[in-house]
């Protein structure tokens, strides 16, 4: 048996009705790198768990993203936690055309050459087995290879899209 619903009116466009739902849903706050001719990143807020046995993840960037040729072709990438403390880095990430590795970004060169941000609340690397098109988005899968969560601190949240805290 099917339910319908007449609501007399016109339906909001289904991409508005996703973004309002969206801004309503907290989320963590990643960075995602990757080392190509250049380091490259992105603040991501679509992170996810995929299983635990194999450890895979799950992250969307968009084809359009200064990111993608880069993601494109690599075989690995770092998964950044950013703490609360990091809200400036995350909207360095975010932003377009930002120096991103500049001298404000401590890093180093980790595993497998991936940028790896340093102060971060944990940080995993990942080899990417999957890039699945999804819309104007690839949604890629990361099997993790190694990491740590040794950083000390609260986790950064987006929500409403604005960076937010979590409070007692």
């Amino acid at each position: 048996m099917t339910a319908t619903h007449d609501l007399g009116t016109s339906p909001i466009a289904t991409t508005d009705i996703f973004r309002s739902v969206f801004r309503r849903h907290a989320s963590g706050v990643a960075v995602i790198t990757a080392r190509g001719s250049r380091p490259v990143g992105f603040t991501a807020t679509s992170l996810s768990s995929v299983a635990a046995e194999p450890p895979l993840l799950s992250f969307g960037v968009g084809t359009d993203s200064s990111s993608w040729p880069v993601l494109s072709e690599s075989e690995y990438v770092g998964v950044h936690i950013l703490g609360e403390h990091q809200r400036e880095l995350a909207a360095t990430f975010a932003r377009s055309g930002a120096d991103r590795f500049g001298p404000a970004t401590r890093w180093h060169s980790g595993p497998e050459g991936v940028p790896v941000l340093d102060g971060v609340l944990a940080w995993l690397v990942c080899r990417l087995v999957a890039r699945i098109p999804a819309g104007d988005h690839r949604v890629l899968i990361g099997e993790v290879t190694t990491g740590t969560a040794a950083g000390a601190g609260r986790p950064l949240l987006y929500h409403q899209g604005r960076f937010n805290t979590l409070r007692d």
